[in-house]
């Protein structure tokens, strides 16, 4: 058997001439507040309340912000004032104490010790892989060796052939 699937799910049908059911009530809300407004207040502080009252009637039937309806936003922005944040990435770089001269081998390459965190080793990891496509990398990170200068294709081919340029 042939069944009809509904299409166009997304898309609120107009109840109210040309507007949809919540599209009407936010403009009769704002209509009859803008009303109210206008008899009790006198006009010179009624004007500024009811343009503000009409901005945001307007916004809220309207409007849509990344492809979302304006409440959603403003409700979004609401949480967003009210609740804690929660910071997760602190990335400033930590200056290291230069070690002594007697202290660092030669010709061994610093090799960073690995932390018990996975998590911790792959942030680090992205953090100066980020630095190095960025070309930030500080002086004391290309001295310290804890930052290494990307390959050339000549030494990846030499290296591979066993002549280690």
């Amino acid at each position: 058997m042939q069944f009809q699937v509904p299409q166009f799910i997304e898309v609120e049908d107009k109840i109210f001439g040309p507007f949809t059911f919540k599209q009407f009530v936010f403009l009769a809300g704002g209509a009859g507040t803008a009303y109210l407004l206008w008899r009790a207040l006198p006009l010179l502080v009624a004007a500024p309340l009811i343009a503000i009252i009409a901005g945001m009637t307007v916004a809220l039937a309207f409007v849509q912000y990344n492809g979302r309806p304006f409440l959603l936003a403003a409700e979004t922005a609401f949480y967003y004032l009210l609740h804690s944040k929660l910071y997760l990435w602190n990335n400033v770089p930590k200056k290291v104490a230069p070690k002594k001269a007697a202290e660092q081998p030669t010709a061994q390459v610093y090799i960073p010790h690995l932390s018990d965190s996975r998590l911790h080793d792959l942030a680090w990891s992205l953090d100066i892989k980020e630095r190095i496509a960025a070309g930030v990398s500080s002086e004391e990170d290309r001295e310290a060796r804890s930052v290494v200068a990307i390959r050339t294709p000549e030494e990846i081919i030499a290296h591979m052939q066993g002549r280690h340029a």
